[in-house]
């Protein structure tokens, strides 16, 4: 539920603004986007192809991408609907799976009683014109971001930006789908064997939500991509690009440059 604020340090980081043009863009139920039909239901893969939509109205033709966590499964989507136009695709402490078993075996968490008990909470038949995100759960979410140890005015930030997303009925209702899609979605697994652009995965050691075991199943799934390279960053968190942005940075401008047409 953190919006494109993660990625503050990469805009301000001059070897990766001149290596390429940076767009930031907030997934359905995220951040700043809005849908304006009226229709209160979406999934990842409607923001993969809205994506797609804002790009081909900027006249953007070919790209990299770059997600955190469930920007890291829409990376892979935008691969697997564009591949002509995907130069490559960057994942940060993310997964390809669903909330699986299989996942919780190997130390990532278990959503159940955190994302049962917040649809639970922001589930209403009448309108919640009060509604806000509570202390705890902003609390909660920047603990599982970036750490217990963060530095204040990074927390402060992150949480009085997400806070300010989710307000009112509408915001209600976008937390709750938020909630409903990241406990409900759909894996991967089947298809990542359709991805064939450059893969970089990185994923911090103190990831609380994803483990490195899991990414180091995962990756290897990516059998027809031109590479596909794992980075472990030491002491990095879910939300990498905020607990560790000169690892993340350097990393994507390496990357960028090797495979940029």
């Amino acid at each position: 539920m953190n919006s494109s604020n993660l990625y503050k340090a990469q805009f301000e980081e001059q070897s990766l603004t001149s290596a390429a043009n940076l767009i930031a863009v907030d997934l359905l139920g995220h951040g700043d986007t809005r849908i304006k039909s009226g229709v209160e239901q979406f999934t990842y893969w409607d923001s993969s192809i809205m994506i797609l939509q804002l790009l081909d109205h900027i006249k953007v033709d070919k790209f990299f991408a770059l997600g955190t966590s469930q920007g890291g499964w829409v990376v892979a989507r935008l691969a697997l609907l564009a591949p002509s136009r995907m130069q490559g695709i960057i994942a940060l402490g993310t997964s390809m799976d669903y909330e699986s078993q299989r996942t919780r075996d190997l130390g990532c968490w278990d959503i159940a009683p955190i994302g049962d008990s917040l649809i639970s909470g922001w589930s209403s038949t009448t309108p919640t014109p009060d509604f806000a995100l509570d202390d705890g759960f902003l609390g909660l979410l920047a603990n599982l971001g970036v750490g217990p140890n963060a530095d204040s005015s990074l927390v402060q930030s992150m949480s009085a930006d997400t806070k300010s997303h989710y307000t009112g009925d509408a915001g209600r209702k976008r937390a709750r789908m938020s909630a409903i899609n990241l406990r409900d979605r759909d894996g991967l697994h089947g298809r990542l064997s359709d991805i064939t652009c450059p893969v970089l995965w990185m994923h911090g050691t103190s990831d609380q939500v994803y483990s490195v075991a899991n990414a180091q199943e995962e990756i290897v799934l990516f059998v027809n991509s031109k590479e596909a390279r794992l980075e472990t960053i030491e002491d990095g968190h879910h939300f990498l690009s905020a607990s560790n942005p000169k690892d993340v940075t350097k990393e994507a401008v390496s990357f960028i440059k090797k495979y940029m047409i």
